[in-house]
C-alpha cells in the first residue's frame, strides 16, 4: 500500500503536527505529510511510501505552498533512491506535478544532482541514496532558517513603512508553517508583528475556490492567538475604502526575472487595490522562488484547476455533519463551464517590496532581482565553504 493515514483530533496536542517529516519505521522509509485537505477539522498524516503517492498528494493539495513543495520534491527523490526505485523517473514525475511553483523543481534537482554526483564519485547505490537524503534534509533546514530571516526583515520593513505600529495586515491564501520548513513567509512576518505586540488585526482573505485562507491561515492564526478576521475575497475593496488596511503581505509561487510575481489567484486584484489606496503591497518569499530563467510574467505557466471547484461546493475530506464526505453540491447549472486558474500574475510596478532571506528589494526591478540572486549564491557558497 502506497498511502496510509494516522489521525489526531484537533486540540489533542498543544502543537501542530509537522507539515512534513521523514520517518523510518521497520517496514521501510516513508514521507509523512500533514494532510492539508482535512484541516481545520482534523490533523491527519498522509504517509507516502513511493513517488506516485507523493505526486497525488501534491496534485490534491494535501501538501502545498512553494517552499514546502521544494522540500517535498527533494524528499521524494530521496524516497525513490532509498527504496531502490528509478531516481530519474521519480524526478521527472515530481517536477511535473505542479507547473507554476518553481520551488518544486528546485528541490527535485538538488536531491537528484546530489544522487548523481555521488554515483559519479563511485559511490554505491546506498551511499548515493544517503547523499540525496542528506540534501533534502539540508534544504529543509535551510528553509527554516530562511523563514526566520524573512520574518525579521519583514518586521523591520513594516516598522519603517508604518512607524506608528498597530499594524492592520491583509493576507491572501496561506503562507505559514503549513507551507514551510519554518514558520512560513508572509504569515511569519505577521506572526513576528503579533509577538512584538504590534499587530492590531490580521485580515484573512478566504481565498476562493479552495479556501486556503479560511481553512488554513485562520487555523494557524487561531493557534497562535492572533487577532484575525476572515473576509470574502470580494469584500477586500470595502476594507481598503474604509481605511482599514495598512499593508498587504502575500507569498509567491514564482518570481520572474523582471520581478513579476505569480501567486494564488486573487493576488493581482489586491495589488491594484493597494496601489489605488496608497497601501504597501509586499511579497515575502525565499530566493529559491526567484526563477531567472523565466524572463517575465507572460512566460509563467499558470496552472488551471478543475472547473468543479467553482461550479460545486465540496464537503471537506473530514466528515462534516449533514454533508456526505467528499461530496459535491452543484451551485451552477449542469454543464456550466468555469474559468479556474490557480494563480495570477502581479507586475513588478505594483509591488512595493520583495522580502527575502537575503534582504529587502525595493523598488522591484530586473537589475535588483539579478543582484538579489547573486547575493543568494554568494551566501550559499559561504555556507558550503
Amino acid at each position: 500500500m502506497s498511502e496510509q493515514s494516522a489521525r489526531i483530533a484537533v486540540g489533542a496536542e498543544p502543537s501542530m503536527l509537522p507539515s512534513i517529516r521523514w520517518d523510518e519505521p521497520p517496514e521501510g522509509p516513508v514521507l509523512a505529510l500533514l494532510d492539508q485537505t482535512r484541516l481545520p477539522g482534523e490533523e491527519t498524516e498522509r504517509v507516502c511510501t513511493d513517488v506516485p503517492a507523493l505526486v497525488r498528494a501534491i496534485r490534491e493539495l494535501a501538501v502545498r505552498g512553494a517552499p514546502l513543495l521544494g522540500i517535498a520534491g527533494a524528499y521524494g527523490v530521496a524516497l525513490a533512491a532509498v527504496r531502490g526505485y528509478d531516481v530519474e523517473d521519480a524526478a521527472e514525475q515530481l517536477a511535473g506535478a505542479r507547473p507554476t511553483a518553481v520551488n518544486l523543481g528546485y528541490g527535485v534537482r538538488r536531491a537528484r544532482d546530489a544522487y548523481r554526483a555521488a554515483l559519479e564519485a563511485d559511490a554505491d547505490l546506498a551511499r548515493a541514496a544517503a547523499a540525496a537524503l542528506a540534501e533534502a534534509r539540508a534544504l529543509h533546514r535551510e528553509d527554516a532558517e530562511a523563514s526566520a530571516r524573512m520574518a525579521a526583515f519583514g518586521l523591520s520593513l513594516l516598522d519603517e513603512l508604518l512607524p506608528g505600529g498597530g499594524h492592520r495586515i491583509l493576507t491572501h491564501c496561506n503562507t505559514g508553517a503549513l507551507v514551510s520548513g519554518g514558520e512560513g513567509t508572509a504569515f511569519a512576518v505577521a506572526l513576528s508583528s503579533h509577538r512584538a505586540g504590534r499587530l492590531r488585526r490580521l485580515w484573512v482573505d478566504e481565498t476562493r475556490p479552495l479556501l486556503q485562507g479560511a481553512r488554513l491561515t485562520a487555523y494557524e492564526a487561531a493557534r497562535s492567538g492572533m487577532a484575525y478576521t476572515v473576509l470574502t475575497d470580494n469584500a477586500a475593496g470595502s476594507l481598503f475604502a474604509a481605511g482599514e488596511v495598512d499593508a498587504v503581505l502575500i507569498g509567491a509561487d514564482r518570481i520572474a526575472a523582471d520581478g513579476s510575481v505569480a501567486n494564488k489567484v486573487g493576488s493581482y486584484p489586491l495589488a491594484v487595490l493597494a496601489k489605488y489606496h496608497h497601501v504597501p503591497f509586499v511579497v515575502v518569499a525565499p530566493t529559491t522562488t526567484v526563477d531567472l530563467d523565466t524572463p517575465d510574467g507572460a512566460a509563467i505557466e499558470v496552472e488551471q484547476r478543475p472547473g468543479q471547484e467553482v461550479t460545486e461546493l465540496t464537503a471537506p475530506q473530514a466528515a462534516v455533519a449533514g454533508a456526505e464526505k467528499g461530496g459535491g453540491v452543484p451551485v451552477a447549472p449542469l454543464g456550466s463551464q468555469a474559468y479556474n486558474p490557480a494563480f495570477d500574475i502581479t507586475p513588478p510596478e505594483l509591488v512595493t517590496a520583495v522580502v527575502t532571506e537575503r534582504g529587502v528589494l525595493s523598488p522591484v526591478t530586473r537589475d535588483g532581482i539579478a543582484q538579489l540572486c547573486v547575493r543568494s549564491r554568494q551566501g550559499n557558497d559561504e555556507l558550503m565553504g
